[in-house]
This record gives structure tokens, sequence and C-alpha cells, in this order.
């Protein structure tokens, strides 16, 4: 085997960052790119030194004509490499950016489930960081949007995700590849400007490179991580807030068709960002979808609001008011 600086850094990132110990059960996801094609390459080069079991599962969404050949092709590498094979099809074509995201993911999830994998391991790099904090930055987000793309987190209660390539640009995977002559799957879909993640990479990645720095990729990446430690801080702050908000709480007189009492004068004590924080993990376990910044706004509203104060119905139909020295959230 030919020991690269790539396999020397990906070697320490995982030891690093501990992202995943000796002898674990590795389900990698391989599309047949470059980026995933690099992975797979580096995790089985490093398998003798980590006394893995490495499997490759291939999601297949049906929105190409050759999306079977695909499949096929991953399946053929699989082999070549004497690894544990696993497809997943859609039943129907997947038509949009977020539904075959949150498809792959579940399928990949039960596929973990099913045979006993605890990590599934995907080829992000720090060109997917760079282009969804621009992504997420464009569309109005915190500092949770920016860094939304982490090293790790928990597909369900027993299967992590792992991105061990964060720190690698899409150069370098095209350049290990090319050394390599792996035989990348070329998927046109990666070319079609109507994708707005494909424009981000086709064309303003490109211009910000041209026209401001360079290593904007590389760049853009560092924020995220620099983000992503800060969003921890704040998160677990604000958890902690939240729990001495509602404290006493179970003794006071309410409804029964009250989901949270928020005590006021706690909350009043706190810096707005984490006033704000405490909202937003409320609002995330009552609302069907993410809250926006105007739910967050006019529920932190109340914290300094005359008593009977209420807000109009959140989705879903839930309201909150003031009753004295408490917010009180409630069904409608």
């Amino acid at each position: 085997m030919v020991w690269t600086p790539l396999h020397a850094k990906i070697h320490r990132t995982i030891k690093s960052r501990h992202l995943f110990k000796h002898q674990e059960r590795l389900l990698v996801a391989v599309s047949g790119g470059q980026d995933s094609l690099c992975l797979i390459k580096l995790l089985l080069d490093l398998q003798p030194k980590w006394s893995w079991y490495i499997s490759i599962a291939h999601c297949d969404h049906r929105w190409r004509d050759d999306s079977q050949a695909n499949a096929n092709h991953v399946e053929n590498l699989a082999k070549n490499w004497g690894v544990d094979f696993y497809l997943e099809t859609a039943k129907e074509p997947v038509n949009s950016e977020a539904a075959a995201r949150d498809w792959r993911y579940q399928a990949l999830n039960a596929i973990a489930q099913k045979y006993n994998y605890q990590y599934i391991v995907t080829g992000h790099i720090a060109s997917d960081r760079a282009e969804t904090l621009l992504y997420n930055l464009m569309r109005g987000t915190g500092a949770d949007g920016l860094q939304a793309l982490t090293w790790q987190r928990h597909l369900s209660e027993k299967v992590i995700l792992i991105r061990p390539l964060l720190e690698i640009t899409r150069q370098q995977t095209g350049q290990f590849c090319q050394d390599f002559q792996l035989p990348i799957w070329e998927d046109s879909t990666n070319q079609d400007i109507k994708y707005s993640r494909n424009r981000i990479r086709q064309e303003l990645i490109p211009y910000l490179q041209t026209n401001f720095n360079p290593k904007v990729e590389s760049a853009l990446a560092q924020t995220a991580e620099l983000l992503q430690a800060d969003v921890e801080y704040l998160e677990q702050a604000a958890q902690q807030l939240r729990e001495a908000a509602t404290m006493g709480s179970g003794e006071w007189g309410v409804g029964s068709g009250d989901i949270v009492k928020l005590n006021r004068r706690v909350l009043q004590k706190a810096p707005l960002a984490l006033q704000r924080r405490v909202m937003r993990q409320i609002l995330l376990e009552i609302l069907p979808d993410a809250p926006n910044f105007d739910h967050i706004a006019k529920l932190t509203a109340l914290i300094i609001a005359p008593n009977r104060s209420q807000t109009d119905p959140f989705p879903g139909g839930a309201i909150a008011q003031v009753q004295g020295d408490w917010i009180i959230i409630k069904e409608t």
C-alpha cells in the first residue's frame, strides 16, 4: 500500500477526534463519485491498522436514467474489494435535494440497524461544508445553520453518522482518485444548475475564488469549525438556563392543556443569546417544523411583556401567554 499525506491526515483525524475506535463496524456510504471513492479507499487502506469491519451501502434515488448502472458500478467495486454491499432503491423517484437527503439518511440508518453497524461514514468534505454555510447564510440562519455539517451526529439512538473528510477539499479528493486510478462515476445531476447547491458549486465558489480568496473553501470550512464549538457551548448553557427556568413549575397550579411553563424572572437575568436558544429548544419540540426567527422572537418578547400578554397561534395551534412571573405555552 502507498502511504500518502492524505492517509496520514485521515489517520490522525480519526485518532485525535475520537471518531471511531479499533474493531468497529463501519457502513460506508458510496455514491461512486470522487469524494466517496476517496473515502472508501482511505478506510480500506487504514483497515489493517484499525481492524475495522467495513461494508458499502449505496442509495439509488431513481432520478437519473443511469442510476441502476451507477448502483451496479458501486456493487462491482465492493466485490472487487471483497466487502459486503447493501443497496437501497427508492420506491418512487426522489425529486428534490432535501427529500433526497432525508430519504438517503433514513435508508442508511435502516441498513445500519438491520445489520448491526454503529457507524455510518460519509464522504462529506470541506467543500461541502463551505457550500452548506453559504446556502444557509443566504436563506437566513443563525450560527447553528452555518455549522450544520458536523464531524458526527446521531442518526438514531444506536447509529452515529461520521464525516472524517471535513478538512479535505474537492481538489484533493480528485487528485487522490487520479493518483490511484479510481473509477469515478460522473453524476450528470452535479452539473445541473437548477439545483441551488450546484449553482453555489459551479458559479459562486469559483467567483469567490477568483475575486476574493483562492482558498475560500478552506476559509469557510474553518469558520464552520469555529462556529461548531461556539454552538455546542451555547446549547449546553441554554439547556442549563431552561432547566433553571422550569424549576418549580410542577408545583405551580396550571391547566391540563399546558405544555411548558417558564419562569420569566430567571430568564430576564440571562443574555439575549441564551434566551433565544431556550425558546428555540422548546419550539423545536412543539412545532411541526423547525421554528423560524419570527417564532423565536415573539416568544422571547414575552420575557419582558406586560402581564396577560399572549402570542397569536404558532403552527400547530399552540399559544404562549404571560401569567405573572410565568410564560405558559398551551394547546388551543
